[in-house]
């Protein structure tokens, strides 16, 4: 074995490392008011990643595409009209356009799901949802992630000693 030459640099733990993982995608979000990102993993290997924006094959939001984004809509208003697919949406469907299961994966996310999310999260089998940032996350919401066995968790980064 040879010897350490220099002091190794600090190697984030699996929830770091997929969160960080998880802000990179985000980045490619095409939604022109918010960039969210979804990764779902199992067995400690990211198996699907999703980010908001509109459908396949649609215009891209900040090309016009989501009529509602391209407004002054405020923020929480008006969401029934809006086309874009949420982060956690497409990350499920990603898999399974590809034929992978995501049954007893853990999902990973920059925002906290809403009701409809975590409806899909339930139905898809997902059994640990871990999210960084608290966005409109209902009690409802809460509620059914407890009653369908599902762990959730926030993600607090932890801060790096002076």
């Amino acid at each position: 074995m040879r010897p350490m030459t220099q002091e190794p640099t600090k190697r984030p733990d699996w929830d770091e490392y997929f969160m960080d993982i998880a802000h990179v995608v985000s980045k490619r979000g095409n939604c022109c008011r918010r960039k969210v990102a979804a990764l779902i993993v199992r067995d400690r290997r990211i198996i699907s990643t999703g980010y908001n924006g509109t459908p396949r094959g649609i215009d891209n939001c900040y090309e016009g595409g989501c009529p509602r984004c391209a407004s002054d809509a405020p923020s929480g208003k008006s969401l029934g009209e809006c086309i874009c697919a949420h982060a956690e949406e497409n990350a499920i469907v990603q898999a399974a356009y590809h034929g992978i299961s995501v049954k007893d994966g853990s999902l990973y996310c920059t925002l906290s799901p809403c009701l409809m999310c975590t409806k899909m999260i339930i139905n898809a089998g997902i059994k640990e949802v871990v999210y960084e940032t608290e966005y409109h996350f209902t009690l409802q919401a809460r509620d059914l992630f407890a009653a369908a066995g599902v762990l959730c968790r926030q993600f607090k980064r932890k801060q790096e000693p002076c």
